[in-house]
Order: structure tokens, then C-alpha cells, then sequence
């Protein structure tokens, strides 16, 4: 399979080397935590020249014997190496039985720049704290963002790059299938296992039918309001009965597992965060549909979760904005920074781009207001707002 580097996630664990924490990279399934792992080891061996890099791989069966957590204690240990800089790299850690004493100990031990992956269902960044009682950093990894895509395929045209891009998602593990029913199916595959085999197996869940569609009612329904009892009540005449206490517990485990992202809601004119109806956006919006099919593409909501998965890897809040009635789709903060997001298909038509203005056009503070759409010109300012192609949003810096 083709390999791309990862800059923006190397710079990131670069960023923490050495720090004293237990390095975690977090992110849901095939999204490419184990590469990351492999790419960053490859890149300490050849960039410090005092390391000794011990690396722990549950992947391979020649690690079998480390499968419980003295043996894997030991094995880190005796690989120790005085006046060295010694990193160790455990990746699927969560097969290992106890893994968290193994961890804690070498933690403890204050001799090592500990690095490790795990399945998303086991290894919650919720669960960190808890799991590892040292102190702990977690890098959050998401598919490929429409810059990796263009940079794996070589594109040069990101205006037709980004209408595969579109349909096919950021799941690396599917670009080689030359079919995209092939594609769809890989990553049906994909998130069946997340739910069935990581979920399932994490919270030894009985009530597989109500999970199943509660997934498939937030996949319809990625960037609408939701809430749990209005699932419970959509899912009413449907057996076996689901609460709506059930259905936010489902909920919860989706989002820890990474399969969706919720966001909550600001009221912008009280600047305060709001309780209650939620949106939820899929990790990769392939997913949708390689699970529901293409018999209702929507691709203003598609395109929602595109920006809104974007803004969580650029390290932004994101809250769905209120303003009076109005909703805007994203405020987005990030330090000092606050920005004001809509998101539409298309704004050809006059009367779909008033619609998609007015509420940003109501917003009297100075803080930047962008209308992203698919509009394949260069970007345009209207009455203080930038209009500007998702393409070309996605691909600026």
C-alpha cells in the first residue's frame, strides 16, 4: 500500500518528545495511528543519534510472548540502555492483558519516552486518566484531510480532486480498490468491525438491533439537531423498544470510539455554551455511504462534515452558533481566534446565497465570517464576508 508522510502529525509528537508524559495516538479505526507510530520511530532512529528504540508491534505474532503485562514490562526493562535516549514504541497495546500496570510501571521508572496506539474502543482518550495514572498527552488522528488526498494521489486540479475526494473519503485503506462499490465495501467492513467487534466487546452489549439503527439514524441525519429522545422517539415503532437513556449511552460510546464527533451549541450574543440538541458529524463521511448508499447523496451535509472534521483537525472548538433564531453552522475557537462558518452546496442561486448570508450578516462583532461552498472561482467578499470554495478553503494553510 502507498505511503504518504504525515507532517502535520510527525510535527506534533515531535513537538512532545522527551516531555515526561505517556504519548497517546488516539483517532478511530484504519485512520493510520500504527503508520504514524511506524513513521515517527523511523524518523527518531534517524534523527537522534544517542536512541535506543524499543519497539513492541501486537500486530505481529512474534510479540505473542509479551501478551501479559510482566512479561511486557520485563521485555522494556532489559532492553533499558544506560546514557542512552530510550523511546519505546508499544503499538495495539490493549492486547496485552493489564496493559496499564505494564505502562504505569514503565512509566514510574522515569528511564523512557513511552509512545503508544491502541484500539479506539479500548483506549479512550475518557478512559486515560483512569487507564494511566501518570500523565498523559493525546494526539488525535483523523482520516486523511483533502491535502493528504491530493498529496497521495498526486493531484494538481483540486477542484476535480475534491469531487472524488467527496465521494470517496479519507480512509487510506480504500484508495487502492479501483471499484467504488469495492471502496464502499471496504469500509462498510470497517465500521461494522468498529461497532461490532470494538463496541460490542468493550461494553458487552446484547441489544445489537437498537444500536444498529440508532448508527444509521445519525448517519442520516449528520448536521441536524439531535437529541436522544428525539432518536428514542424516531425510533419508536421499531422492536425491540429503545429509551432515550439507552440511546444516549449508545451515543456516548460512538463519539468515545471516534466513530462520530458531537458538537455542542453556542449562543453567540450570551456567550454561553448551551445544553440540549446537539449535532453529530461522522469521522469520515465515506462511511455514510458505504452504510446508507448513494440513493440520497445531500451533499450540503456531506460537505458540513467535511468542514466540521477539518476544524477539529486544525485544533479549533467547534460549537454550532445561535443567534436569536438563526443558527449558524460552525463558530470555531482557537486561542484568541474565533471565526463564523456557513456552509451550502451551492450559492448560484441569489436567493440561496441571501439565505446562507443572513445569519452571519446579523452577527455585529469583528471577528472573521467565512460562506464555504462549492462555487470553483476564486474567493469574493460580500458585506464583509468571504465567499470561498471548499476546495480552496480546504487547501489553505
Amino acid at each position: 500500500m502507498k505511503l504518504i508522510t504525515r507532517d502535520f502529525y510527525l510535527k506534533k509528537l515531535t513537538d512532545v518528545m522527551g516531555t515526561p508524559d505517556i504519548k497517546v495516538i488516539t483517532g478511530v479505526r484504519r485512520c493510520g495511528k500504527s503508520k504514524l507510530l511506524d513513521a515517527f520511530r523511523a524518523q527518531v532512529e534517524a534523527t537522534v543519534p544517542d536512541c535506543n528504540v524499543i519497539a513492541v508491534n501486537f500486530n505481529l505474532p512474534e510479540y505473542d510472548p509479551l501478551l501479559e503485562c510482566r512479561a511486557l514490562y520485563d521485555y522494556v526493562m532489559d532492553a533499558w540502555r544506560e546514557g542512552k535516549r530510550n523511546f519505546v514504541f508499544i503499538d495495539e497495546v490493549q492486547m496485552c492483558h493489564g496493559f496499564e500496570r505494564a505502562v504505569n510501571g514503565l512509566h514510574a521508572s522515569e528511564r523512557f519516552d513511552l509512545y503508544v496506539t491502541g484500539s479506539n474502543a479500548f483506549l479512550l482518550s475518557s478512559d486515560l486518566a483512569t487507564l494511566f495514572t501518570g500523565r498523559t498527552f493525546a494526539i488525535s488522528v483523523y482520516p486523511f484531510s483533502f491535502c493528504e488526498y491530493m498529496t497521495y494521489f498526486g493531484d494538481t486540479d483540486r477542484y476535480a480532486a475534491f469531487d472524488r475526494y467527496l465521494l470517496e473519503g479519507g480512509m487510506a485503506g480504500s484508495y487502492p480498490y479501483r471499484d467504488r462499490e469495492a471502496k464502499y465495501a471496504y469500509l462498510a467492513e470497517v465500521f461494522n468491525t468498529l461497532i461490532v467487534r470494538d463496541i460490542r466487546a468493550k461494553y458487552n452489549l446484547r441489544n445489537m438491533q437498537s444500536m444498529e439503527r440508532i448508527v444509521d439514524f445519525l448517519m442520516d441525519n449528520i448536521s441536524n439537531l439531535t437529541s436522544a429522545r428525539n432518536v428514542a422517539a424516531a425510533l419508536t415503532d421499531d422492536e425491540p423498544k429503545t429509551n432515550h437513556v439507552t440511546v444516549g449511552t449508545y451515543i456516548q460510546y460512538l463519539c468515545s470510539a471516534f466513530a462520530f464527533y458531537r458538537i455542542g451549541r453556542y449562543d453567540i450574543r450570551g456567550r454561553k455554551y448551551l445544553s440540549r440538541n446537539d449535532k453529530y458529524y461522522l469521522s469520515d463521511h465515506a462511511f455514510r455511504y458505504a452504510r446508507l448508499g448513494t440513493r440520497n447523496m445531500d451533499y450540503g451535509r456531506t460537505l458540513e462534515n467535511i468542514v466540521a472534521l477539518e476544524l477539529l483537525r486544525r485544533g479549533y472548538e467547534v460549537y454550532v452558533g445561535v443567534l436569536y433564531r438563526k443558527e449558524i453552522d460552525f463558530v470555531a475557537i482557537r486561542r484568541d481566534e474565533q471565526l463564523y462558518i456557513q456552509v451550502s452546496d451551492t450559492v448560484e442561486d441569489p436567493k440561496t446565497l441571501a439565505r446562507e448570508l443572513s445569519p452571519l450578516l446579523q452577527i455585529r462583532d469583528a471577528y472573521p465570517k467565512l460562506l464555504i461552498a462549492r462555487t470553483r472561482h476564486a474567493a469574493t467578499t460580500r458585506d464583509g464576508i468571504r465567499i470561498i470554495d471548499i476546495a480552496d478553503w480546504l487547501t489553505d494553510p
